[in-house]
């Protein structure tokens, strides 16, 4: 597969060639969908916490002796029945919402997702990303390339802190290492934006892999 190599002016300057191994894998719905999930569920936090009656405060001593009053036993005025007791069965913030994810699958999926960039004509290379750190040159960039306004993720071979700061005031866009990029990064916006460096890294992190 070969993809159009813009310039810093948003301008076609050549080709290049991406290796099928990882950017002309065919899509298994699948096995996306479960990366995804687990993956979102990995970055889940229990939040939400119930006190049972032994965790409620006070209710030591019987509320009235058990036999002789006409009313119905009660050991605990902290019973989940009365009024300000524990919960029965309720939320707890000790549990574990995550999933084990096969290294292979996590990056089939991710091979999945950029083959699709790719074959959509959403996966953009650049011959190299500006580094002036200005908004105006990145807002003007993305103008000039494929699907202007849509979501964007700018994909770098090292961490980049003027592209970061250049991307702080623009909405719709973020920032990723190649070597870090997965499914989650790649669903969660329309197009991608990559230096020639980071294919090379993408390609030595996910073709290895892939028999």
């Amino acid at each position: 597969m070969k993809l159009d190599l813009y310039n810093q002016a948003g301008q076609k300057s050549g080709s290049m060639e991406l290796s099928d191994l990882v950017f002309g894998v065919k899509s298994k719905m699948a096995v996306i969908h479960q990366v995804y999930v687990a993956l979102l569920a990995n970055l889940r936090e229990p939040w939400a916490h119930t006190k049972d009656k032994g965790d409620v405060r006070g209710g030591g001593k019987k509320p009235w002796k058990q036999k002789g009053t006409g009313r119905a036993r009660h050991g605990s005025i902290r019973s989940p029945i009365w009024r300000g007791g524990g919960v029965t069965f309720g939320p707890l913030k000790i549990r574990n919402y995550k999933q084990k994810i096969n290294k292979k699958m996590n990056q089939a999926a991710v091979r999945m997702c950029l083959s699709d960039k790719a074959i959509e004509n959403k996966l953009l290379v650049l011959e190299a990303i500006p580094k002036d750190g200005k908004t105006g040159a990145v807002v003007k960039l993305r103008q000039v390339l494929p699907g202007d306004k849509k979501s964007t993720l700018w994909l770098t071979d090292v961490r980049d802190d003027m592209l970061k700061r250049a991307l702080g005031n623009v909405q719709k866009s973020d920032m990723k290492l190649a070597s870090e990029v997965n499914v989650v990064d790649l669903l969660h916006h329309q197009y991608v934006i990559a230096n020639k460096e980071a294919i090379k890294v993408l390609e030595n992190r996910l073709a290895k892999n892939n028999n």
